[in-house]
């Protein structure tokens, strides 16, 4: 939890309640169905949580904005940054049911108001978000065809609306086809040495109406 005061010393009280509650939820619901490894559990604030606002750290999202999570999983980065903008909506999406149970609890347990969870796959989501946040289930090429028509045509932040993108290691050759991505490597930010082959990829993608 310091590592989140270090890097997000403007929390306001109720933020630092809900990411303190974090390790409690996820280590209770991890005993009754297991979303997050063992030793990752021990580590949750520097290897999900921080990991996840490392997208906050690229691009901060502006109040009414409508961020969509991609295969969620146990609700990363979804969650976290749904604490830290809870002025945006963000709509956590995951094809495994007992993934998305978490979600709900943890999402329930620290009273969220702006999450809505699905149980779905990406590709039958039909609404439009400003951003697509995920932490690396496919291939970009993969993710980019799930995905591709679900951005909104006016933008509110500084980046183009698209995809935000956690990745770890060389990506030269995944990204060769898509010239307009941006890398933005994590230790620009963030000091820990788990971070030195993480990324944040951008890629804008237009909207298609």
């Amino acid at each position: 939890m310091e590592l989140i005061h270090t890097y997000f010393p403007q929390l306001t009280e109720q933020q630092v309640f809900q990411f303190q509650q974090l390790e409690t939820l996820y280590k209770d619901w991890n005993l009754k169905i297991n979303v997050v490894s063992r030793k990752d559990i021990d580590e949750l604030y520097l290897r999900h949580v921080l990991h996840s606002l490392g997208i906050a750290k690229v691009q901060p999202f502006a109040p009414g904005a409508s961020i969509l999570d991609v295969g969620t999983g146990g609700g990363f980065p979804g969650i976290p940054l749904a604490i830290l903008f809870p002025e945006t909506q963000f709509h956590l999406v995951d094809s495994i049911g007992k993934k998305i149970k978490v979600v709900q609890e943890v999402s329930e347990g620290l009273q969220l108001q702006n999450i809505k969870i699905t149980n779905a796959r990406a590709e039958t989501i039909e609404n439009t978000y400003d951003f697509i946040v995920s932490r690396a289930v496919a291939q970009m090429e993969t993710f980019v065809h799930w995905v591709r028509d679900r951005v909104s045509k006016k933008s509110k932040h500084e980046l183009k609306n698209g995809i935000l993108y956690l990745k770890g290691g060389d990506l030269t050759e995944e990204l060769r086809d898509f010239p307009k991505a941006t890398i933005y490597s994590l230790t620009d930010f963030f000091k820990e040495d788990f971070f030195e082959t993480k990324s944040v990829v951008h890629l804008p993608l237009k909207y298609r109406g």
